[in-house]
């Protein structure tokens, strides 16, 4: 058993989540699905947040906890795991984007497009959740990474590859309408 100074958590039942990262970073599958149950929805939340879209975002969970059952080694305990699975995350979330991306996204403003209302019809989706989800893209990305993750600016630039001001930008851009849209409901 390797000496690992993982942060220790418990989760709501008491359970020491240091217990379940150490035997999971040995391979054990049992501890590995007690850390899915506990962060899973939160990851969901995250890639729905972000992707605006039910099924990408489901897609796109299962893909983080693929690639972190691949890279549970590499977590360290030098920040709480559930700090260091965000982190995963959002760079799997920000990968998916970069991907699916089409050319004619890219041409016609996903602003344009507007998403499905029956795709954000979920009860556990807070309205807040729905109304972030409406947010254009980048704006919705930035705001999301900036208020929701605790990223800084100068981070969100460099994951959006855009400049701090461009990201400074959106996130002002993202508050006022989300402000507009909830005083409009």
């Amino acid at each position: 058993m390797q000496n690992n100074p993982v942060i220790q958590a418990e989760d709501k039942f008491g359970h020491d989540e240091s217990i379940w990262i150490a035997k999971a970073q040995q391979g054990d599958q049992q501890a590995f699905h007690q850390l899915y149950l506990l962060h899973h929805k939160k990851v969901f939340a995250l890639c729905l947040r972000m992707l605006a879209d039910v099924s990408s975002a489901e897609d796109v969970c299962q893909d983080v906890f693929v690639q972190v059952w691949q890279k549970i080694t590499n977590f360290r305990g030098e920040s709480k795991f559930s700090t260091w699975l965000h982190s995963v995350a959002t760079h799997i979330v920000l990968s998916h984007i970069r991907k699916h991306k089409t050319w004619l996204q890219k041409v016609f403003s996903v602003e344009d497009q507007g998403i499905q209302e029956d795709s954000i019809d979920m009860p556990e989706i807070s309205t807040l959740d729905k109304h972030i989800m409406q947010l254009p893209e980048r704006a919705r990305m930035v705001f999301i990474l900036f208020a929701v993750e605790g990223y800084r600016h100068e981070e969100i630039a460099s994951m959006l590859k855009m400049a701090v001001g461009s990201s400074k930008a959106q996130f002002h851009r993202a508050r006022k309408l989300l402000q507009e849209s909830l005083a409009n409901e």
